[in-house]
């Protein structure tokens, strides 16, 4: 049995961890669950989940919670904000942390989770984008298992499984988004809603528009560089609207091997999850004829400029992931706010990465601080 602590319990990871906890009760059980401001959705996964620890977005949700479970028969702790996401990712009697919160808001609780000793299947790649060599530092010294759960590295991963050659390059697939074959001049007119509807995932709005922007593959190849340990001219992005192949790995003999499945987010959870065993995702088996046809492309560098920037500030070998990093979570807020169009988001995030010079950053909290600090710059801008 194997104990879990779900971080953005409510958001798409979270929900889709749950249902495999749900169609497998005699392997998992839940410890702790965290979420943000979705107090309904939280209360009917603490009854039925029944974990020990509890976390909301703030101290008014975490009261309103406590009142609607005062005829809670079992005693939980909850708390809310950073304090309650670390107790959650640190809960003793947890195994496996499922850190799947948007964004930058699970970093400090992801660390705590290395910290006190758990294994981490991780789809927040903003941890490693933000703090990729803290963090792997970390996991070494711990000597703790981290499973990616995002759909193309989970892919990587499952390509590396009992293969030692070395990588000639790793190759991420993409969908494109919903824009990939739109002309420039009417990307800029892109609506919020347009911007939501990803043809292949369903998925939370930042990460949603992180794919119409490509800015959410450009993140992947800063988090493959240091979960595999490749450098940037080995990983290469490719376009491939059917999301069926989620990515591969050409081995130094021109092997290459790649990893293949529905667009359905509970394969890659499954199998960190059940690592190393597989089991049951709920997924309906493809069928090869009714594809057709699998294709792939090059990106078009010219109308998505955030996936170079991305290249460039991995390059780069400084901070710059985390002014890339801060200066997008901000644009995508102001654009889901309806504050900014489509096409600004891109010049937002360009233009920090030109006047915010990078600084040296040697601890967890200079990461925390130079972020904040750029994000404040930006909105400010």
């Amino acid at each position: 049995m194997k104990r879990l602590a779900v971080l953005g319990s409510t958001g798409s990871i979270g929900v889709q961890t749950l249902d495999i906890v749900r169609r497998h009760p005699d392997r998992f059980e839940v410890g702790a669950l965290a979420a943000g401001s979705n107090v309904d959705m939280l209360e009917s996964q603490v009854r039925e989940f029944r974990p020990e620890v509890v976390s909301c977005g703030s101290d008014a949700l975490a009261r309103e919670l406590k009142h609607r479970l005062a005829d809670y028969p079992q005693g939980i702790w909850l708390g809310h904000s950073e304090d309650g996401l670390i107790a959650a990712a640190t809960e003793p009697g947890v195994d496996l942390v499922i850190a799947g919160l948007p964004g930058s808001t699970g970093l400090m609780a992801t660390f705590a989770a290395v910290e006190a000793g758990k294994d981490v299947a991780l789809a927040t790649k903003e941890v490693l984008v933000m703090a990729g060599a803290l963090f792997m530092d970390a996991v070494a010294r711990k000597g703790v298992k981290l499973l990616p759960v995002d759909s193309e590295q989970s892919a990587i991963f499952q390509c590396l499984e009992g293969h030692s050659q070395e990588i000639r390059r790793i190759m991420l697939t993409a969908s494109g988004g919903p824009f990939h074959d739109m002309p420039a001049e009417e990307m800029a007119k892109v609506t919020r809603d347009q911007a939501l509807d990803h043809p292949r995932w369903k998925m939370g709005p930042k990460v949603t528009v992180d794919s119409a922007t490509l800015m959410n593959k450009g993140l992947e190849v800063i988090e493959a560089r240091w979960l595999f340990d490749v450098p940037a001219e080995k990983i290469e992005v490719v376009i491939h609207p059917q999301s069926i192949v989620h990515s591969m790995v050409e081995f130094t003999d021109g092997s290459i091997m790649a990893q293949l499945g529905a667009t359905d987010m509970r394969i890659p959870i499954s199998y960190a999850m059940a690592y190393p065993d597989r089991i049951d995702s709920g997924t309906e088996p493809l069928s090869f004829p009714a594809l057709g046809s699998l294709t792939f492309q090059e990106p078009d560098w010219s109308r998505f400029p955030l996936l170079r920037a991305a290249y460039e500030a991995l390059q780069a070998g400084d901070s710059s992931p985390i002014v890339l990093n801060a200066a997008d979570e901000v644009a995508v807020d102001l654009f889901l706010a309806g504050e900014i169009g489509f096409g600004e988001i891109s010049r937002l995030v360009l233009d920090a990465l030109h006047w915010i010079p990078p600084r040296k950053v040697e601890s967890l909290d200079d990461v925390v601080a130079f972020h904040e600090e750029v994000m404040e710059r930006v909105r400010r801008h």
